[in-house]
């Protein structure tokens, strides 16, 4: 019995990982899940988060952010709005977007979408946390 599956991440602009891996950790809205080979069929929404996979024992990371994870015949498909591997994460950028959420946040205007910053704020934090991981 093969001992892998086929992991797949895509986003709508771009395939992000296309390989054959050992173990993949996914961030779902209901709390993270492993995903191993043969795993039974499943259907999650995708929480912002480090989705990671081991391939020969080495770990990757991947920064997702909504979206959808399919388990169907050995194969994990990921359909992201935005998903970016570890080492292609802009730190200048990510810190810069974490100071602009954290404007907004400590601003609290009316105008300010409180959710929307929040969010924002979640998604700069996981990509400086994840392209610290590699």
């Amino acid at each position: 019995m093969e001992s892998t599956l086929q992991l797949e991440i895509v986003t709508p602009d771009k395939v992000v990982v296309s390989q054959t891996v050992d173990y993949v950790g996914v961030p779902g809205i209901e709390g993270e899940f492993g995903v191993l080979p043969h795993h039974i069929a499943l259907l999650s929404a995708l929480a912002i988060g480090d989705l990671y996979f081991r391939v020969d024992g080495k770990t990757e990371h991947v920064f997702v952010s909504g979206g959808f994870a399919e388990v169907s015949d050995n194969k994990l498909s990921i359909l992201a709005e935005s998903a970016e591997r570890g080492e292609d994460i802009d730190t200048a950028r990510a810190n810069a977007a974490r100071e602009r959420a954290e404007a907004r946040l400590a601003a609290k205007t009316a105008e300010t979408d409180m959710l929307r910053a929040h969010l924002a704020l979640q998604r700069a934090v996981e990509r400086l946390h994840i392209a610290s991981l590699v």
